[in-house]
């Protein structure tokens, strides 16, 4: 934030939710970020909040000489437009694959202090304050495996097939479970969401009437200046009940051969998309297989950097590393195909990325996992889960990574 900002004292316990409640009422888009605080390689999310009226266009979005403050979603589906690749299966509802807006309000808050580019008026937060909040919100709604565990396992078969033939060395195959209501609070399911498990890439979105509810714990790119950052995630376990068996576990994860060569196949894949867009002998690798401890689980986190060249634009970025490896697998393009094959459903936002592009031209970009996806005015919602399968995988203990990283989310989901 520029030193030229206003700065504004944190108001009375649960304003951000109230804050929430006024965009809501003012504003088609806006967006809240929020790190938790974490201790992550490269920093975690922001905590802030923007707001707009103004869709973005495509060709706005990939203009790099268009100075504005752009935030939204790229979808997984985009894919389609990098390579020559199809998205046959159904979708529970239809989504922009681009839905981007223009910040045209915008606040950090870091140290017990909001940070405005604007002065605030001084009814703001009286109005902000009168978007009390609600004594009974409903986060409540039925939800439907969209396939059984045989059919699970009986795919988890098929790509480990695919991997004896050479079509495939990993691939992230993909489950989601799917509900419709009469009535929904995304906003306290966010809040509700955020406090079972507060993550480094929590957000927030609404675009009208789809909003994404996210407990992303990964971050799919950052750039800072001509720096480029990637950080994905692959290898899970679950925390311990007690302070012995979490230690057992963290160290169970970090010598997993498994886990490890999982992790690997992914870090090349995305040293390989960086390469494309970085100087010549820039793409390091400055941590393998970090663990990290997050609210439910261990994660094991790989940080790539690497300097891009000169003349490098946002476009040139998603063309090269877009969707990222994590939820692909390798090598990229034969993997996505079979996935979209195995898979009955659209991924839609799933697995695509949200992010915020500054006016000069820096941004990060979350993987949207953990996440929920509604849309209010057809009145359905869905969730997506998944893992890395290999050839050595235990098709029975990947079904229960997917049902432990749903875990949040169902608990949410069940309105208590």
């Amino acid at each position: 934030m520029k030193s030229s900002s206003y700065i504004y004292p944190i108001p009375e316990s649960r304003w951000i939710e109230k804050l929430c409640r006024w965009a809501d009422k003012k504003f088609d888009f806006f967006a809240l970020t929020d790190g938790n605080d974490y201790n992550y390689p490269n920093e975690p999310f922001k905590f802030r909040f923007l707001a707009g009226n103004k869709s973005i266009t495509p060709s706005e979005l990939w203009d790099p000489n268009l100075k504005i403050t752009k935030v939204g979603i790229v979808g997984y589906d985009f894919k389609n437009n990098i390579e020559k690749l199809s998205s046959k299966n159904p979708e529970y509802f239809k989504l922009p694959e681009l839905c981007f807006f223009k910040s045209e309000f915008s606040l950090e808050f870091h140290q017990n202090k909001i940070h405005s580019m604007c002065q605030l008026t001084s009814t703001f937060w009286a109005e902000v304050e009168e978007c009390a909040i609600p004594n009974s919100v409903n986060t409540y709604c039925a939800i439907s495996a969209q396939i059984t565990k045989e059919k699970y396992l009986k795919s988890v078969e098929t790509i480990q097939n695919h991997i004896v033939e050479g079509d495939t060395y990993e691939s992230n195959f993909c489950q989601s479970y799917f509900g419709s209501f009469e009535v929904w609070d995304p906003i306290a399911a966010y809040f509700r969401l955020k406090e079972l498990s507060p993550m480094p890439f929590s957000a927030l979105f609404k675009a009208k009437s789809q909003w994404l509810i996210s407990a992303s714990p990964e971050r799919y790119i950052k750039r800072i200046g001509r720096q480029i950052i990637a950080q994905p995630i692959k290898g899970t376990i679950r925390r311990g009940r007690s302070i012995l068996e979490d230690d057992v576990n963290r160290e169970k994860l970090a010598n997993s051969e498994k886990e490890k060569a999982e992790n690997l196949m992914i870090t090349d894949l995305m040293r390989n998309d960086l390469s494309k867009v970085s100087t010549t002998g820039s793409v390091i690798v400055n941590e393998l297989f970090g663990i990290y401890p997050l609210p439910r689980i261990f994660q094991m986190i790989s940080t790539i950097e690497s300097e891009l060249k000169h003349g490098i634009s946002f476009s040139d970025i998603i063309q090269a590393t877009f969707p990222m490896g994590s939820m692909t697998g390798a090598p990229k393009i034969s993997t996505m195909e079979i996935i979209d094959e195995l898979e009955s459903f659209k991924r839609g936002w799933f697995s695509g990325a949200f992010g915020i592009i500054e006016e000069n031209g820096d941004f990060d970009f979350s993987v949207i996992i953990r996440s929920i996806i509604a849309d209010l005015e057809v009145k359905k919602l869905y969730f997506g889960v998944g893992s890395a399968i290999t050839y050595d995988a235990d098709a029975s203990q990947e079904y229960e990574e997917c049902a432990l990283k749903a875990q949040a989310i169902l608990e949410v989901l069940s309105g208590k």
